[in-house]
């Protein structure tokens, strides 16, 4: 098992020196991954159902203060040496195509090989219409164009790409990505659609479990691995090779209702969680260790290092 942790995105650690001590301090410490999300702006009215509370409602509205991601991620790539950096998604139809291939490939040069992409369709229509992004119902088929589109830029010596949503011909396309074919692209998204993606685009499935919206227990993620395999086995591709990556929340004992989800309690009873998962096919574990306090944080970080990864 691999491990990954949230950035921040709003608040007092939300700023340039305590997001280099978060990073610096995962580096050291040995993570996996750091993640960040992906809002460009948040409209004052939100109608669109969230799918990560019970009751729809989108709990990061707030300020509205958010980083640019990809540009947080290049800044973090500079202070940091071998953790990888995950756009945690990227809403891949909220950027020109052209453009997005060009900063990833960028992103993946200055950070020697480190970028895993993970991509979604997005779910909020409002944000969508703001952007000026392709439309909303047409989200899916954008995004299976886009990251076609990606690997062509990234792989051919004279990209060529005649599509529905974009089109191009006739370009030099360079630098290309320091990893080879190209990054790891993670598929976010619970859905059929998302499923389907991973195995025949992605090289893994990167869902969020252990919410009350979305809890994604070891019985059902087994059920959604083996379709995930035989959705890759129908595409020619070997199932073996997709990882599946899951976010979910890291509860403190002491959070309301914490005793009845995973990935709570004693170090032995997340360990516990950690293996279940690892059992139906978990390859990579990322937790939200968020907060508005800095010391707690990189505490956090050092304890589950310790107490946690140490031994799993």
């Amino acid at each position: 098992m691999k491990f990954g942790f949230y950035l921040p995105n709003q608040g007092p650690t939300a700023r340039p020196e305590p997001l280099a001590a978060i990073a610096k301090k995962g580096d050291e410490l040995g993570f996996y991954c750091m993640v960040a999300g992906d809002h460009i702006l948040v409209p004052d009215v939100i109608d669109s159902p969230y799918p990560y509370t019970v009751g729809g409602v989108f709990p990061g509205g707030g300020t509205g203060e958010y980083f640019e991601q990809l540009t947080l991620l290049t800044y973090l790539a500079g202070v940091t040496k071998q953790i990888r950096l995950v756009p945690s998604v990227m809403i891949v139809p909220h950027r020109p195509v052209l453009l997005t291939a060009k900063i990833l490939a960028t992103l993946d040069v200055l950070s020697q090989g480190r970028l895993i992409l993970g991509v979604g369709v997005g779910w909020m229509e409002e944000e969508f219409q703001a952007l000026g992004a392709p439309p909303f119902a047409q989200r899916g088929a954008v995004t299976d164009e886009y990251i076609r589109a990606f690997k062509e830029l990234w792989t051919s010596d004279n990209p060529t790409f005649a599509g529905e949503f974009c089109q191009f011909s006739n370009v030099k396309f360079l630098p290309k990505p320091v990893q080879q074919p190209h990054p790891p692209i993670w598929v976010g998204g619970h859905s059929l659609p998302a499923i389907r993606r991973a195995a025949r685009l992605g090289d893994g499935w990167h869902p969020v479990g252990g919410i009350p919206a979305a809890p994604l227990e070891p019985e059902e993620m087994a059920e959604k691995v083996a379709l995930l395999h035989r959705y890759a086995e129908g595409a020619g591709r070997d199932p073996a090779e997709l990882d599946v990556s899951m976010k979910t929340p890291l509860y403190d004992a002491s959070s309301s209702g914490s005793a009845n989800r995973r990935f709570s309690g004693s170090a032995d009873q997340i360990l516990q969680d950690v293996q279940t998962y690892a059992d139906v096919g978990v390859t990579h574990l990322i937790f939200d260790i968020r907060g508005s306090d800095l010391n707690h944080a990189l505490e956090r970080l050092e304890w589950f290092a310790g107490d946690i990864m140490a031994h799993a």
